[in-house]
């Protein structure tokens, strides 16, 4: 259920669920880690490694427990001696310095046993259904040694070289719901910390950055008696890295249920901010502070991609503006937050924009953070209307997909991309189609183009949809989206995503940002790398830490 309706108008998805703007949006207080982590927060878990097996060499495992109030998770670590020819970022890879599982409940002897047989082999092995999620990762080539060789001479690393890297360990992967033997998404999800989406995956990742922290601490000591101890405001430096590509761009399109409910949430939160009539000394002073951070952010956030580096000069110009518009801005006046609002509209890009919408949430927990409790969905597939008239179908395609009805499909570059599914590896690919015969393997993830030809086949049409489908039953998935769409607006991407200069890695950044990533740093136009829980206290600060202060460096950070 979505909240009541507010004063000012959510944004039009016309305007929102375009792929530029998706691919310029940032982590706010409703992503998924700053859930978790006021959760935790809230009601009090407690943390504990009740086994720490890990040799000189860097082999063995650790277990890491989070127990909540009537439930407790266990991230069990395997450790692996990798030699550096053998680390890959790449699906392909079968080795990976540690692999990890988050088991349901407190591992016994028997189940860590089973557990080391078949988590190093990830794709290759198979685990039970009290295994939630299952995940690998890779130390980072710059980082890892430089902070061992450090910390072994008693020294502290470099903090220019941590944050020009920002993590230690870079996942390559995190499986869930029922993949290789997991237990299945419906076997967790009517648990409150579990509800809301991708909170067993984001546990996993928040317990992964302890244990990295553990290991190269460990590994210094191996090598010296003198060696210090990572200082804690170095050690809160580093995140988890991520590399992620096509296997996620899908996801957006796939579940359009849940897409809306995600976007709604955050438009909806935004619309409550901007109609408030008033705001006080207190709220403004930190928005003021989290835009301050929010600009140091972008200062030492660093890409060698030409894509994103034109993204960075945009944001970075943008936080400028806003900052100078703010020494002046009167805060005084009726509405102040949409008059804000209303001139980042014409002053600021959409990165600017979009990172706006992100600080004006920071001072109304107490007003916006319930709007989290919205964002999971049942996707059980809709049954077909049928008896929804031709004409309102046809209205319905006019409304939603304006401009695929203004688009030349029988352009090359309007159907230059073909989504497909590697037979090998069962990903997602994206091939050329004038390079490649893919026709006949496509997916069906266009849905602008499925709705013009829907549009065309109506042509004439009169009458039930029912009658129409049982002549036309290749356009039943299209009018079951469309139907969908009706009353979840935010569920139905507006652009082209077979396009030519389609970017796939816009759909990543607006997934990756509902989970609380920063640091995008694109690779190509179909991966990138980011960093999760950069500053984010770890689990024996949390008690005393500000579980929502995080997310964009301390002002204490920035050079002198």
């Amino acid at each position: 259920m979505q909240p009541a309706p507010q004063d000012i108008a959510m944004r039009d998805p016309q305007e929102v669920m375009t792929l530029a703007r998706m691919g310029s949006m940032h982590q706010s207080r409703l992503s998924f880690m700053r859930v978790l982590l006021r959760r935790m927060k809230g009601e009090g878990w407690q943390f504990f490694r009740p086994e720490w097996s890990v040799n000189a060499n860097g082999e063995g495992h650790a277990v890491y427990t989070a127990r909540a109030s009537n439930r407790a998770y266990s991230l069990v670590a395997f450790a692996h001696d990798l030699p550096a020819d053998q680390r890959s970022d790449r699906v392909i890879a079968t080795a990976w310095d540690a692999t990890f599982v988050l088991f349901d409940g407190v591992p016994t002897e028997s189940d860590i046993k089973d557990l080391r047989a078949n988590v190093p082999k990830q794709e290759a092995g198979r685990v039970c259904d009290r295994v939630l999620t299952l995940s690998r990762a890779n130390r980072s080539v710059r980082l890892w040694d430089h902070v061992v060789g450090a910390l072994a001479k008693g020294q502290q690393p470099d903090a220019a070289q941590i944050d020009a890297v920002g993590y230690l360990m870079r996942t390559t992967a995190v499986y869930g719901s029922a993949k290789f033997g997991a237990a299945d998404r419906a076997a967790i999800e009517n648990r409150p910390e579990l509800n809301a989406p991708f909170q067993a995956e984001m546990l996993t990742v928040y317990l992964i950055r302890t244990f990295v922290a553990d290991l190269v601490e460990h590994m210094a000591r191996t090598q010296g008696t003198a060696a210090a101890r990572l200082d804690p405001a170095l050690k809160r430096r580093f995140g988890i890295g991520n590399s992620t590509g096509l296997g996620m761009a899908p996801f957006l399109v796939n579940h359009p249920r849940l897409i809306h409910n995600w976007i709604a949430a955050r438009e909806w939160a935004l619309a409550e901010v901007r109609g408030l009539a008033r705001a006080s000394a207190a709220e403004v002073a930190i928005f003021r502070s989290f835009t301050d951070r929010a600009a140091l952010n972008a200062q030492k956030w660093h890409s060698a991609h030409p894509i994103q580096q034109v993204k960075l000069t945009q944001l970075r110009a943008d936080m400028a503006a806003l900052q100078t518009h703010l020494t002046t801005f009167d805060f005084s006046a009726d509405r102040p937050w949409n008059a804000l609002w209303r001139w980042a509209e014409t002053h600021l890009g959409l990165e600017g924009q979009e990172q706006l919408a992100a600080l004006l949430l920071e001072p109304y927990g107490p007003l916006i953070d319930d709007a989290a409790g919205c964002m999971a969905a049942d996707e059980t597939p809709a049954r077909i209307d049928g008896r929804m008239d031709i004409d309102t179908l046809r209205t319905l395609i006019e409304r939603i997909h304006p401009r695929a009805l203004g688009t030349d499909w029988t352009a090359p570059e309007a159907c230059a991309r073909v989504w497909y599914t590697s037979a090998e590896k069962l990903e997602p690919r994206l091939g050329e189609r004038a390079e490649e015969n893919l026709d006949a393997y496509a997916n069906a993830l266009c849905p602008a183009h499925d709705a013009a030809k829907l549009y065309a086949a109506l042509e004439g049409a009169q009458g039930p949809v029912a009658a129409f489908l049982l002549h036309a039953p290749e356009h039943r998935h299209t009018v079951r989206r469309l139907q969908l769409a009706a009353t979840h607006p935010y569920a139905e991407i507006r652009d082209n995503t077979t396009h030519a200069d389609m970017a796939p890695i816009d759909l990543l950044r607006a997934k990756l940002s509902f989970f609380g990533a920063t640091r995008f740093d694109p690779r190509s136009d179909r991966w990138l790398r980011i960093t999760m829980f950069q500053n984010a206290p770890y689990p024996d600060e949390l008690a005393h830490a500000d579980p929502d202060g995080w997310s964009y460096p301390p002002l204490a950070d920035a050079a002198p």
